[in-house]
């Protein structure tokens, strides 16, 4: 699992560096709606259950993890385009091409649709939107769309003015963490959270600095999320062990939070969930 995260932050690095704003690469416009549908994206299969569309797919990657379902699954960092081909879709949806596997689709007559990563929340909605005009589910996309914004702003008016309140975002024990130019960043920037990882990044780290106990025991977050309890099994007793974090105010005050790795990396429905998390955590330290 901790490879598997050093690849996606990697991808999403590249993603970043290369200006990927979450724009889908192929033109989908005029054509006709698909039949069977191929998700190697975790977000995008997320999405296409929660507008109605999960009965196009026919097979998924191996981090579709939700809704639970029994689906085939396809290795997405090393997919075989004979494989797909195999299942005849008409179109499958990545979020990043490992290799030659647009072009190889391609030459078999297969769409594909490239949902990077989502660098707002604007284009985490946009690519919801995009995955309701392909498939026909336009309406449920809308309606997705508004009860998400709804929830999020509701959560956000509910909870105690998060001002000034520092915090920190964990990807990984080598602590990777994320800036507030992320779309992760952004959620929490609705609540007025500050992050202390913002200076750290130089430029060169696009919004994904590597941080050291030093840095994080100087800046002394208020709240520490962790987004890697399920990759790096890491939780508030394993954090107090780390050198000189048991001085920290968030370990000090309990206010580690430990988040579940999924929710806290996909930019689908669940970034709601994302939001509740971080509302009952400034409650909690109210």
């Amino acid at each position: 699992m901790k490879k598997m995260l050093g690849l996606i932050l990697a991808f999403a690095l590249l993603a970043a560096a290369c200006g990927d704003d979450g724009d889908a690469t192929d033109d989908q416009s005029g054509s006709s709606t698909p039949e069977r549908v191929v998700s190697l994206s975790a977000t995008s299969t997320e999405s296409l259950f929660a507008i109605g569309a999960s009965d196009l797919l026919v097979a998924v990657d191996g981090f579709s993890n939700f809704p639970a379902n029994e689906l085939p699954v396809i290795d997405s960092f090393s997919p075989s385009v004979e494989a797909i081909a195999e299942l005849d879709p008409d179109l499958v949806i990545i979020s990043f091409d490992p290799g030659d596997l647009v072009s190889g689709l391609d030459a078999v007559g297969v769409a594909t649709l490239v949902h990077g990563t989502a660098a707002s929340v604007a284009d985490a909605y946009a690519q919801i939107e995009e995955l309701g005009a392909v498939t026909g589910h336009s309406g449920d996309a809308a309606d997705l769309i508004a009860a998400m914004q709804e929830e999020i702003e509701e959560l956000v008016a509910d909870a105690p003015d998060g001002a000034g309140v520092t915090y920190y975002h964990e990807l990984d024990n080598t602590l990777f963490s994320i800036t507030s130019q992320t779309f992760a960043g952004e959620i929490y920037g609705l609540f007025g959270l500050e992050n202390v990882a913002d200076p750290a990044d130089n430029g060169t780290a696009f919004g994904f600095p590597q941080l050291s106990d030093e840095f994080l025991v100087d800046a002394d977050p208020e709240l520490v999320f962790l987004a890697d309890t399920i990759c790096c099994g890491q939780d508030a007793a394993t954090v107090a062990e780390r050198p000189g974090w048991d001085q920290m105010s968030a370990v000090q005050n309990g206010n580690v939070i430990e988040l579940s790795d999924d929710v806290a990396s996909r930019w689908g429905p669940r970034i709601v969930e994302f939001a509740a998390a971080i509302a009952a955590a400034l409650a909690a330290a109210a």
